[in-house]
Order: C-alpha cells, then structure tokens, then sequence
C-alpha cells in the first residue's frame, strides 16, 4: 500500500524544469510590471521615483501577492503552468492549501526580504561612519549566508525535485498540480515526420542564401538559347540592339557589358551591384564593364526601326 502511494506521488510530481519555468516567469512579470509603472511617470522630473523606489515596488509586488498567493494559493507563473502551493506539513494526504500565516510569512520573507536589502543598499551606500560601517558588514555576512542557503537549496531541489526555494523549504510549502496530468500518448511516425521536415527547412534556409540565383537563371537560359533561338536566329540577331536584354523594352541610356546584347542602364547597373558574378542573360558573357552604347549605333538602330 505504501509502495502504491509512493508511486502515486511520483507520477503527480511537479517536473524541475516547471518549477524553474514558473520562477521566470515571475521574474519576467515584475520586470514588465514595473516598466508598465514608470511609464506613468514619464513626463514629469527625471529621479522623481528614486529616492521612494523600494517602498514602491514593495507596493507593487504586495499587490501582487494578494490576488495571487493569498487568494489564489499561486504565483502567476504557477498558475500558467497549472501549478499551485500545497502545505507540506499537513499530514493528510488529501491537498491542503498553505495556511494563512504561510502566506504573510511568504510575504514577509520574499517581499520584505526584497525591500530591506534594497533600503539597506541605499541607506548604507553613503555613509563612512564607523557605526554604519560595522552594520554594513554584519548586513553583508547575513546577506551572503542567505546566498550561501539559496545555493545549498538549489543543490537539493537538483537532486530531490522539492522546493524550488529557501523560501518554501523554510515555510514548508511545495508546488503541486492543480489538475491530475493525463498520461500523454505520443506518435512517434508524427514526430519523426516533423523532425524531418524541420530539418529538411532548416537545411533549406541555411543553403539558399548560398545559391546565386540569377547566375543560375542566366546558365540555364544560355543553355536553352541554342534550342530555341536556332530557328528566328536572325530575327533575334536584328532585334537583340534595339530592346534590353533583362526587361525587354526599348533601351534607357543604352549600355553595353562587350557582348552584342543591349541593356538599360539602371536594369544592368542594379544586376552587376546586386551580383558581381552578373552575365548576360542572352549569351552568358560575364560582366567586366559596363560602357554606354555609342552614339552612331544607336541611331543606325533608331532609323532601321
């Protein structure tokens, strides 16, 4: 019986990770709550909130603390992730929420923890007498055993995967699932088929950038030329001086890369900055210089039209 409990517990564990996963998220909520706050404060004098900053935010996190812990018996980020406080020391084993003086103590510890080491900060930052040196010293010590705890704790939730923090293991509440987890059934020929084609994309966006796509095009169309120009040879051999060779129109500011091919300037220009490898699209000459067509030429074209 007690061996069919233990395994109970253990399949109803929280997971480390969660844990960890709902600590950040506090994190990142207080952080975009207080840059919400001082956003309100915007437009008046800078330094207005400093000397108060953290009262402030002492303020703030116990509003927090009310319509989340104390109500809700869980942080934000527990309650994404479907989490919630249990009391450890309760001896039934059915769930029991943390008493009501596990939560002001939880306050006092973490929100009051917060505000003193701040105050303590500032009220100590400039200050040389030799009474406020020995109390920094002493606030120092107590700050690094508090550290040194935290540390240990960790090293324990590590192996144990029980109280994420000093601060729960100090007030004996543990994190718990609101809901029992279903057992998740997963289909492996689902997930190898995704895993290949992500690979498969991402290979693909690694490759193309690589790949010159208009030297590409200009091979393959140099390629199909001899099939298909053999016929209208001469057709294409009259025409090939009176239109651009990329849009196909009649020439602005005719330009010639030293094949018999015409272009626009600005439609050769901007292929040769795009691509120092340009060629031409007609013929697959590369691009050495890019010259103005002259002037006698293209009025020869100019009166064969």
């Amino acid at each position: 019986m007690a061996g069919r409990e233990e395994k109970m517990q253990n399949a109803t564990r929280v997971l480390r990770i969660s844990q960890l996963d709902a600590l950040e998220l506090n994190k990142a909520l207080e952080q975009l709550v207080w840059s919400q706050f001082t956003q309100c404060f915007h437009g008046f004098k800078p330094g207005l909130l400093a000397r108060f900053e953290p009262e402030v935010k002492a303020f703030l996190w116990l509003f927090l603390w009310r319509f989340t812990v104390y109500s809700k018996n869980a942080t934000v980020g527990q309650s994404v992730l479907n989490i919630q406080y249990k009391n450890d020391s309760s001896p039934n084993p059915i769930y029991q929420p943390p008493s009501k003086n596990q939560k002001l103590w939880y306050a006092v510890c973490t929100i009051g923890g917060r505000w003193l080491e701040e105050r303590c900060y500032d009220l100590f930052r400039n200050r040389h007498l030799a009474s406020f040196g020995k109390a920094k010293q002493c606030v120092n010590f107590v700050v690094g055993l508090f550290k040194l705890g935290e540390l240990m704790n960790f090293l324990i939730f590590l192996q144990k995967g029980k109280f994420a923090t000093l601060t729960e293991r100090l007030l004996g509440i543990h994190s718990v699932f609101c809901k029992p987890q279903n057992m998740r059934e997963v289909g492996f020929e689902y997930m190898n088929r995704e895993l290949l084609w992500h690979g498969f994309a991402e290979f693909l966006i690694f490759l193309l950038p690589l790949i010159n796509i208009q030297k590409l095009k200009a091979k393959l169309s140099s390629w199909c030329i001899p099939l298909t120009g053999t016929a209208g040879s001469d057709s294409t051999g009259g025409s090939s001086g009176r239109e651009c060779a990329l849009c196909a129109e009649w020439p602005t500011m005719p330009h010639t890369i030293g094949c018999e091919h015409v272009f626009c300037y600005y439609c050769v220009k901007s292929s040769f900055l795009f691509d120092i490898y340009f060629t031409c699209p007609k013929c697959g000459t590369e691009v050495h210089s890019v010259q103005p067509l002259k002037s006698g030429i293209e009025m020869s074209e100019v009166n064969a039209l």
